[in-house]
């Protein structure tokens, strides 16, 4: 199989962190290790199904690491990886840019 072809390097950005969850699930990961229960309540809109896909293609992608503790129901934590971790600009550049045009919009952002 034939390795991806890219014509614009936002393009490799766009498809390893693009969709409507990936970035926010980064984002909330940027700001530590996040339980998975703790993802759900952060993102109250997104399905378990949706979650759990994004976070699997995250962590295929090797942008998310994922740690299961013998534990009984199991304990399962989420952090950014090394490369992970090299996206906190672009993270931080979307969230001040959402912060700047809710603000210019009236638009409201809701905290969990």
């Amino acid at each position: 199989m034939p390795a991806k072809r890219y014509h614009c390097p936002v393009e490799v950005t766009v498809d390893l962190i693009g969709g409507k969850w990936k970035a926010v699930i980064l984002a909330h990961l940027k700001e530590g290790v996040r339980r998975y229960g703790e993802l759900r309540r952060l993102m109250p809109d997104t399905s378990e199904k949706m979650l759990v896909q994004q976070l699997r293609e995250l962590e295929s992608d090797g942008l998310v690491r994922r740690t299961v503790f013998p534990a009984v129901p199991p304990q399962v934590e989420y952090d950014l990886t090394d490369e992970g971790w090299t996206l906190v600009p672009v993270l931080t550049a979307l969230y001040e840019w959402g912060e700047k045009r809710s603000a210019r919009t009236g638009l409201v952002i809701e905290t969990p």
